[in-house]
């Protein structure tokens, strides 16, 4: 038995020190192979990108920022290092570098990539509605504001930008995810009937995030809210707005009808 053991041990030992003597001559350890020419580097970086080889693909994108630099590979290099971040998931970091090129080369011609994907970084990072969690509306809505920020000044300087589609898509999905959370708002204080604040949150969603369609739900609950806050003017206003703002509609015909006009 003895001999098996040592048989066991010495081959264990083998194995470590094989294991150990490839990561060290892997991607994980030392240079890669670089070629000659920039744009060779770039594809050798992108294709290592792609297999999530992230490590010898920062290589191959640094060596060309470094060894080219007055090269428009360059500047090729130096997005696909925010696109590196951004594979990785380190969110903050490539919208630093996706900044960072804006401000050096803001006449590039991928200055409208870089700035659209600046603001995705903030769409990565909204808040989940994974089953196990609370509801997204329930949650903190920085990266929201901030996505639906971003993504509107992208709208204002790049309209013409082949990503405008894009962006507006997901301006359109953060005004309806805050507007979600201003009526989750609401309705917290309906419960403890605070119809002041029920009624400054359900205002707050109508002007800041018009078009929603949450916005039939947020008139009628403000039209409730004044009515208990007996102010008879303003119920009455909000069922004008909802006939201004949703003509055509069941709720204009109901609004029409708790007008009776």
């Amino acid at each position: 038995m003895a001999p098996m053991r040592s048989a066991v041990a010495f081959l264990t030992t083998v194995l470590l020190l094989t294991s150990g003597c490839a990561a060290l001559s892997g991607t994980q350890g030392g240079d890669p192979d670089y070629a000659v020419t920039a744009e060779e580097n770039l594809r050798l970086g992108s294709e290592a990108l792609e297999n999530k080889d992230f490590l010898k693909s920062q290589k191959y994108f640094e060596y060309v920022r470094a060894k080219f630099p007055y090269q428009e590979a360059a500047r090729e290099a130096e997005l696909r290092l925010a696109d590196l971040d951004f594979a990785r998931e380190a969110f903050p970091e490539a919208r630093d570098q996706y900044q960072s090129f804006i401000k050096l080369h803001p006449t590039h011609a991928k200055v409208d990539y870089a700035a659209f994907r600046s603001a995705l970084t903030h769409v990565e990072e909204y808040p989940s509605d994974f089953f196990a969690l609370p509801p997204s509306e329930e949650k903190d809505q920085v990266e929201i504001r901030a996505g639906l920020s971003t993504m509107e000044e992208f709208l204002r300087q790049y309209p013409d930008s082949e990503f405008a589609p894009e962006a507006k898509k997901h301006a359109d999905e953060a005004r309806k995810r805050l507007a979600e959370h201003e009526l989750y708002v609401a309705r917290f204080y309906t419960k403890r009937e605070r119809w002041k604040a029920v009624a400054q949150r359900l205002e707050a969603l109508l002007t800041k995030y018009p078009g929603t369609p949450f916005e039939e739900e947020a008139l009628f609950d403000l039209h409730e809210a004044y009515v208990k806050l007996n102010d008879p003017k303003r119920a009455e206003e909000t069922l004008r707005q909802v006939l201004r703002r949703l003509p055509g509609t069941p709720a204009a015909e109901k609004a029409q009808r708790m007008l009776g006009t």
